[in-house]
């Protein structure tokens, strides 16, 4: 398993073509490998594999907007096979999908799909949850539902905090998606001095990383992507202190 570093974390520094250089030059300062391309501003593909190729941080994987996925998927195949980037994520589920069982099935059967050109093209796609999966629609949690009816191709980019603050265990997620998460969001959970819920660099909340880190290998993770939706202070900070911690638990 390696480390990446979820560019979304960085999103207000990657507006440009120069930003996404000298954001990307800082994130290979940092010792991550890779890194997964989210929140960019308008820059030229070609300018993106251009700059990880100079750099030697290649896009391990990548968020795109539910329209391109619906309406664009042959532009999206082949910008992930120039960039070399395997994993094609949807961010979050568009919230009309979550209306009623028919509308959850009109997903299911939408990104199925999705996912079995993606496969026929040597693509992964990844579903990345928030806390809404953990709505119980007719008595069952929707990632539930999910799992248990998408495609094989279907693979799940599970997100640490958003499981917590769904009220489910983020490790027995971890250990039930074993060989359907390759690529996981590590995100941290701490209690601010409002009491509020907050994000937090990796190791410095209260999740149990040793315990999710043995889970991981146990169920086949290959990436860990850190992300910090908000940061506190820097979030460059919040990205390399994260790093360092992971290199003290095993994990470069």
């Amino acid at each position: 398993m390696r480390s990446a570093a979820q560019l979304y974390t960085l999103r207000e520094f990657c507006k440009t073509e120069k930003d996404y250089y000298d954001t990307t030059v800082k994130v290979k300062e940092m010792g991550y490998s890779s890194a997964q391309y989210s929140g960019m501003g308008p820059i030229d593909p070609k300018r993106v594999k251009e700059i990880s190729d100079e750099l030697g941080v290649p896009i391990s994987a990548t968020h795109i907007p539910h329209n391109d996925f619906v309406n664009d998927l042959d532009n999206v195949i082949e910008k992930h096979l120039m960039w070399g980037t395997k994993y094609v994520g949807l961010g979050s589920m568009p919230r009309d999908f979550l209306v009623n069982e028919d509308s959850l099935k009109s997903f299911i059967e939408t990104y199925s799909d999705v996912a079995d050109k993606l496969a026929e093209k040597g693509l992964r796609f990844i579903y990345h949850n928030h806390n809404i999966e953990f709505y119980r629609m007719n008595g069952k949690p929707v990632l539930d539902i999910l799992f248990e009816n998408v495609s094989p191709n279907f693979f799940f980019e599970l997100d640490t905090y958003w499981v917590q603050a769904g009220g489910a265990d983020p490790i027995e997620w971890i250990r039930k998606l074993k060989g359907r998460c390759e690529y996981i969001h590590f995100k941290d959970m701490g209690v601010n001095a409002e009491l509020k819920t907050v994000y937090k660099p990796i190791g410095q909340g209260n999740l149990n990383w040793s315990r999710i880190i043995d889970a991981c290998r146990y169920s086949g993770v290959l990436y860990c992507a850190v992300e910090q939706d908000i940061c506190e202070g820097s979030p460059f900070d919040a990205l390399k202190e994260s790093y360092d911690y992971l290199v003290s638990m095993g994990v470069k």
